[in-house]
């Protein structure tokens, strides 16, 4: 059976050395060796038994062999580095037929196309680019079942905080206007190979309704001025919209007084519309 192929295979660590996989700083590689951990957050995603299950940087593969063994039926690993490409090929041939891997650079490939839905996202994401990657997830939230990514914990803080939280900003608004994100457990940086300087953490996102790319965009907008200048009252940190903020707030019941971290997702939402139905008339 492919499980029994799966557990029969080489340590990690004996992977690691044997195809010289000595981690790249410039490709923000932390490898996750422990089995228990990595079936841990396997099982935090759920049910893996349909559609498809995307990995972003499997390196020598510690949380693939975790998805398989947890009952993903079919994982699409997407690797960068070719070294790490070569060194999953073992687990290819044990998979049988459940794991494909990909090798690309994740910011240039649409995972949703990778296989048939519905589409999940678990992946323990280089530091480099995991922010970036997350960005263009939100962006089309609703083609995800779910996401299950881990951050260094400042930014998973930065995903799940709330209003009046010190870490609040534009990540927190984007990810909470388009999905239900969860800080599910911490993990500790000797859990990885080579340990990072930090604490790392896993966030669990699942989609709500669609919003509409355009007011979206805007949400975009409206927050990078708003939290560009976070310690400005928004008469003063909304003035790069190029509408008078009080024409924007006032309507809406908002103080211009106010910062931008006092304002609700829905606030914000709301300035978005005000802000596109001026530029529309």
């Amino acid at each position: 059976m492919a499980l029994e192929a799966i557990r029969a295979l080489p340590p990690l660590r004996e992977v690691i050395r044997e195809h010289a996989l000595a981690a790249d700083k410039r490709l923000g590689q932390n490898f996750l060796l422990d089995l228990n951990l990595t079936q841990r957050i396997a099982r935090a995603a759920g049910d893996l038994s349909t559609g498809t299950t995307i990995e972003v940087g499997p390196g020598p593969g510690g949380l693939t062999r975790a998805l398989l063994l947890c009952g993903a039926t079919r994982v699409v690993a997407i690797e960068k580095d070719p070294r790490c490409v070569a060194a999953l090929q073992p687990l290819i041939d044990a998979a049988a037929g459940r794991l494909t891997v990909i090798s690309a650079d994740a910011t240039t490939v649409q995972p949703e196309t990778l296989g048939p839905g519905p589409h999940r996202i678990i992946a323990n994401l280089p530091y480099n680019i995991g922010t970036h990657l997350l960005v263009g997830w939100l962006q089309r939230m609703t083609v995800w079942s779910s996401l299950t990514l881990m951050f260094q914990r400042e930014v998973a803080e930065r995903i799940t905080a709330r209003v009046d939280d010190p870490h609040y900003g534009r990540l927190a608004v984007l990810a909470q206007l388009v999905a239900s994100p969860k800080l599910l457990f911490d993990v500790q940086a000797s859990a990885f190979v080579p340990p990072p300087s930090v604490t790392s953490a896993i966030v669990h996102l699942v989609p709500k309704a669609a919003v509409a790319p355009e007011l979206l965009a805007a949400v975009e907008t409206v927050t990078a001025a708003a939290f560009g200048q976070r310690r400005k009252m928004l008469r003063q940190s909304l003035k790069p919209l190029g509408v008078p903020p009080d024409q924007l707030l006032t309507p809406l019941g908002i103080d211009p007084t106010r910062r931008a971290e006092t304002l609700t997702i829905a606030d914000f939402a709301a300035i978005a519309a005000a802000w596109l139905a001026t530029r529309r008339s």
